[in-house]
């Protein structure tokens, strides 16, 4: 039997006096947590909680939300982690669709999470003063509950992309290796180390890769409630942080941010995930911290990481690198067939990290995950002699102009280049003869100035001429999700663009 929250009770053990989450001038030691999270444990068995009920956790990145989190997996319940963003209709529907019997929501949020929950049936806890003596009023549970390791830990929502947003089953043994294997393979964490926690709690990126993986080696999280790219630089010198993992979008605003009295030398890794890392941006960013950065893919579906450029091999810039270990991946092609060497296909992946299936959708969880343990993600990829695997695009994102298929990740990678460029997406524009045409949201850097034209030419001189965006179009910035990566399903075609699908030329 196994529970994840075990390995909190064990870190506490091999080091109850070091320090395990910091919060501006909130300061945790290992003990002080695991005690924390075993008096939650109790309040919520005295709140009627049984093992395998679900359990609502709306916090951004505060001590609160590990604790809570360890609490529920101590108590055998299901944490239900979610955005303290959301509106009240999706509380509700996230809530309705897993059956949770509670939520304990931030103060800020809290109007939108009463109203969610009532409208799913369900009870809205405040995380504040009085909630927090009631708990601590709690004798602490003595020790975790005995889980199974395929009992769900966790549910996750997927961004609903392709669809209403379905929960990810993740389990105890699925996470609990797969932040090990991170720990010690990728980030290679161990007590002396300190984690940057800007990712957020709530997204499998940094629940695994942050909290996880830094209770695993029992070094300390300096948790950061929103990213801010100042706040960020200030916690680095502050705290010493060695390890930063971020999205695409923050390692272009720290690059921005940074000035030559930051001091970051105490960085010795840095992860990124999310979302494809262009690789103007890995240049820049280790030319001005020294620091180098290892690129990595997963989905929420695979707890989350499946492949890495490792620090003990070889890295490619522009790559993901090779799967981790215990995971297999491949690239199969519209047949199912396994597509050979740099040959665009659909990227599946099988091993200890895929998600126990779709809460209550068995449809589709045999959809994705067939017989014999493959998931298909529907991202396309290819791989080459070595090994090493490439994100290509999302295959809905995949723009098809007059019959050819266009990646985004490919033009991106291109406007990235131009240096007064500080993030861009590239999406379909509706054409009426093509079918498709390529179009452009680009941010520049701040004070930087650049033309439409401009950068059409830029992009047209490095590109296959079906390739480059006949659409340009400027803005303050791109919008971002809970993580930070780009949302392309945001973003508004400007009605000049819209109306005038022919483009600048053919």
């Amino acid at each position: 039997m196994v529970n994840l929250s075990q390995n909190l009770v064990d870190a506490a053990r091999r080091h109850p006096e070091r320090t395990a989450l910091t919060c501006g001038d909130v300061t945790y030691t290992y003990s002080a947590f695991d005690t924390a999270a075993a008096a939650f444990a109790t309040y919520l068995t005295g709140q009627g909680v049984r093992p395998g009920d679900r359990v609502g956790l709306m916090l951004p990145n505060v001590p609160e939300f590990a604790i809570m989190f360890y609490g529920i997996l101590r108590a055998g319940a299901i944490a239900v982690p979610m955005n303290p963003l959301l509106k009240s209709r999706e509380i509700s529907y996230y809530l309705s669709n897993t059956g949770a019997t509670a939520i304990f929501a931030t103060p800020a949020f809290a109007d939108e999470a009463r109203t969610g929950a009532a409208t799913a049936g369900a009870r809205c806890l405040v995380v504040d003063d009085t909630l927090a003596e009631s708990i601590r009023s709690c004798t602490p549970q003595d020790h975790p509950i005995d889980r199974a390791g395929g009992d769900t830990a966790v549910i996750l929502h997927t961004s609903g992309t392709t669809g209403a947003p379905k929960g990810a089953e993740l389990t105890h043994a699925g996470l609990g290796r797969n932040a090990e294997v991170t720990q010690r393979t990728l980030i290679t964490a161990t007590e002396s180390d300190v984690v940057m926690g800007c990712l957020p709690l709530f997204h499998v990126f940094g629940l695994t890769c942050g909290l996880n993986a830094a209770v695993i080696a029992g070094a300390a999280l300096s948790l950061i409630p929103r990213f801010d790219p100042r706040l960020v630089l200030d916690t680095i010198a502050a705290d010493r942080v060695t390890i930063f993992e971020g999205v695409p979008t923050m390692y272009s605003a720290l690059i921005s941010e940074r000035t030559a009295d930051d001091d970051t030398r105490s960085l010795r890794v840095c992860i990124s995930g999310g979302a494809a890392l262009p690789t103007q941006v890995i240049a820049d960013f280790e030319s001005a911290f020294d620091a180098m950065i290892l690129e990595g893919y997963g989905l929420s579906e695979t707890s989350p990481v499946a492949c890495f450029n490792h620090p003990d091999r070889t890295r490619k810039a522009g790559t993901i690198g090779t799967p981790i270990e215990g995971v297999e991946m491949r690239i199969v092609d519209v047949e199912g067939n396994p597509a050979p060497v740099e040959q665009p296909g659909e990227v599946q992946i099988r091993g200890h990290n895929i998600m126990k299936g779709y809460w209550n959708l068995p449809e589709a969880t045999a959809e994705a995950i067939d017989g014999d343990g493959w998931f298909s993600t529907g991202d396309i990829g290819v791989y080459d002699d070595d090994g090493y695997f490439r994100i290509v695009d999302r295959t809905k994102d995949l723009i098809i102009r007059g019959g050819l298929n266009i990646y985004p990740r490919e033009v991106e990678e291109v406007i990235y280049e131009h240096p007064a460029v500080e993030a861009a997406a590239v999406i379909a524009v509706p054409h009426p003869t093509l079918g498709e045409e390529v179009g452009a949201a680009v941010a520049l850097k701040p004070g930087e100035t650049l033309t439409e034209d401009e950068l059409r030419r830029y992009v047209k001189e490095r590109v296959a001429a079906y390739k480059y965006p006949r659409h340009v179009w400027f803005v303050e910035r791109l919008p971002t999700g809970a993580t930070g990566k780009i949302q392309k399903r945001d973003i508004g075609v400007p009605a000049a663009v819209a109306d005038s699908p022919t483009g600048k030329e053919s």
